[in-house]
């Protein structure tokens, strides 16, 4: 089946058509998300429809329009209920109208985690699994489970998707969210180069001559052997070793996937946490796998055709 996907995030959007497990066309544009959803739709239109010419397939040869959005959305009425300060006009908007009149088109919304796990889930490191934990680690955290198959939504559609929003320090930093210590408050970009600078030792680190700190640096100096990045890397890999603990116990999978940009060092990343798991998860059953996600940026879009298909509940 053919399918309209746009992926949109805080800074960047892609729009692509996905033909059954292949990404045929794609482009992608800067975003403004203090700006507002309102004027970015027509813009999304146009390449949507740059898209569809591009790969020389009418919108009507598609199933749907599919949306993954950044933020807690209703699915069942393709609906945007809250954005935590991106795109805040979001769910004031009515998405499918737009849908209908820009493409002729029906749409439907998902979380963008929840995406990516459809994405792994079909044709990416979840194939063959039907409780299954997507984790990704990036500017926040992310998360999303399924469960027997289905995708864990709940009645307010929060449940599952908040995994970064997960408690790991009972007296740590304050999240963006309200919440105190979260997991994305302790080990995500945003907080990180402020949880290097307060670390101490950091004026002496080769890390304080950077003009920004994001994991890239902060892996590449740890490596290096700079005493402040062991530290901090090491401090992140707990907490994403306890958050994996924490969504097992929570969500009885039987594989954690972990995505995201900051898996660019999966290879310094899972292995952790696959011995934490292992050494701390009360599984009685067996041992949860944790697996790298495969599909990177195009997990999203690639989780358009189980998600217009209905095979996620």
């Amino acid at each position: 089946m053919k399918a309209l996907a746009i992926d949109l995030g805080g800074t960047h959007a892609t729009c692509a058509l996905v033909d059954g497990r292949a990404i045929v066309a794609r482009e992608s544009l800067a975003t403004d998300r203090s700006a507002g959803l309102s004027p970015l739709l027509p813009r999304l239109a146009t390449v949507c429809h740059r898209v569809l010419t591009q790969a020389n397939v009418p919108p009507g040869e598609c199933s749907g329009l599919a949306l993954s959005f950044c933020g807690i959305v209703d699915h069942s009425k393709s609906k945007i209920l809250s954005t935590n300060s991106k795109y805040d006009d979001g769910p004031a908007l009515d998405l499918e109208a737009w849908s209908r009149a820009s493409f002729g088109l029906p749409l439907q919304v998902e979380n963008d985690a929840r995406m990516a796990l459809l994405g792994e889930r079909y044709c990416g490191a979840a194939q063959g699994f039907d409780d299954v934990v997507m984790v990704t680690l990036g500017t926040g955290i992310g998360a999303a489970a399924m469960i027997e198959g289905q995708l864990l939504r709940g009645k307010h559609a929060q449940a599952g998707c908040l995994g970064g929003h997960l408690p790991v320090l009972f007296n740590g930093r304050t999240c963006t969210c309200g919440a105190v210590g979260c997991a994305e408050a302790e080990a995500s970009t945003w907080p990180l180069e402020e949880i290097c600078r307060s670390t101490p030792g950091f004026s002496a680190s080769s890390l304080s001559r950077e003009k920004s700190i994001a994991f890239e640096e902060l892996f590449s100096h740890a490596e290096a052997g700079d005493a402040v990045a062991i530290t901090v890397r090491d401090r992140c890999l707990a907490v994403w070793s306890t958050l994996a603990v924490g969504l097992i116990h929570a969500y009885d999978p039987e594989v954690i996937v972990i995505g995201g940009g900051v898996m660019r060092r999966a290879s310094e990343i899972v292995p952790p946490v696959q011995d934490y798991v292992h050494r701390h998860a009360w599984t009685p059953w067996g041992k949860v796998e944790v697996h790298a996600a495969q599909l990177g940026n195009e997990a999203a879009l690639l989780g358009s055709v189980p998600l217009l298909e209905g095979s996620t509940g």
